[in-house]
């Protein structure tokens, strides 16, 4: 049977799949990253678990993988296939797909920016299926963004396109790593929200997901603290559908699985923000978090398709 391989490297774990040609995951399998060993560690069990799935594949569907995607953190130069810089992992201007490449016998490997890649599954065969132009936005530890256009994610002139969350909301505000002052995702992230419910109720264990469920229960501190979160997140996002118009907004990661506690609010916020601008479709993500191994095999046979096919299956 034709597949690919699928790899999703996380600050902390992997997650992969052997993925068919109509996009069906034919087999899964998770492991941690090792990053606590530092990240040469964390490149030879990217390579190993690789190498795992190309012997998986051969065994149990007569023949080895046709190409690889694998979706990493960071700043990632997708052309040249360099994970450029990852605080998290800790490399720097590492060429991981050439060291793909030669672990996997020659076959094509795709590199992808992580939150691009679930962008581009959501987008081609998740929550936007069918929208020509669409935003994909995950609010998680931090807050980013995948570009959709006409079935692919626009990476930028630098692979910085879609930082959503380092638009400035609140000026002169919270101080931000990234050496701003306000970004949005430092109000609106999940890790944001998590801080401020943790202040208001002394608990430092305290997280988003509590936060949401003291708002279902008409908590009125907590109804402040997500409306805050809401209102930062909506001016946020009417900067980008001013700039970029897309016709389905898809909001994923931790902050969407409140559900309506979270899409009430927000689409009432931006309706109210927007004056010439369309108000697009928002949606919550459909693929949870298979969104990144799927993706790594759309990039995988997308770059089958540009070659026609014709690398060698062995």
């Amino acid at each position: 049977m034709r597949h690919v391989i699928a790899l999703d490297v996380g600050g902390t774990g992997m997650k992969a799949a052997l993925v068919g040609a109509g996009g069906e995951l034919l087999h899964q399998a998770r492991r941690a990253t090792g990053r606590d060993r530092g990240p040469d560690a964390v490149v030879d069990g990217i390579l190993d678990f690789a190498a795992e799935l190309r012997a998986y594949g051969t065994e149990h569907f007569g023949a080895p993988a046709l190409a690889a995607g694998v979706a990493v953190p960071g700043i990632v130069d997708e052309e040249q296939g360099i994970a450029a810089y990852s605080a998290n992992l800790g490399w720097r201007d590492l060429p991981l797909r050439a060291l793909l490449t030669d672990r996997l016998g020659g076959v094509p490997v795709a590199l992808g920016h992580d939150v691009r890649t679930g962008g581009l599954a959501e987008g081609r065969i998740g929550a936007g299926k069918g929208a020509d132009r669409f935003l994909f936005v995950p609010l998680g530890t931090g807050i980013a963004g995948a570009i959709g256009i006409a079935g692919r994610v626009e990476s930028g002139a630098h692979g910085f396109a879609g930082e959503i969350g380092h638009i400035v909301v609140r000026p002169g505000g919270t101080p931000c790593p990234c050496g701003q002052r306000g970004c949005l995702e430092r109000y609106a992230s999940a890790a944001a929200v998590s801080e401020a419910w943790a202040s208001v109720t002394g608990n430092p264990e305290a997280d988003a997901a509590d936060c949401a469920t003291a708002v279902e229960a008409d908590d009125p501190k907590a109804r402040e603290v997500w409306q805050h979160a809401v209102d930062a997140l909506a001016d946020g996002l009417l900067t980008a559908l001013t700039l970029l118009d897309p016709r389905t907004l898809i909001i994923g990661g931790g902050m969407a699985e409140a559900g309506d506690t979270l899409f009430t609010p927000l689409r009432k916020a931006v309706a109210s923000r927007v004056t010439f601008q369309k108000l697009p479709t928002i949606v919550p993500a459909a693929l949870g978090d298979t969104a990144g191994c799927l993706g790594a095999g759309l990039l995988a046979w997308d770059l089958l398709d540009k070659t026609d096919g014709t690398e060698a299956t062995s």
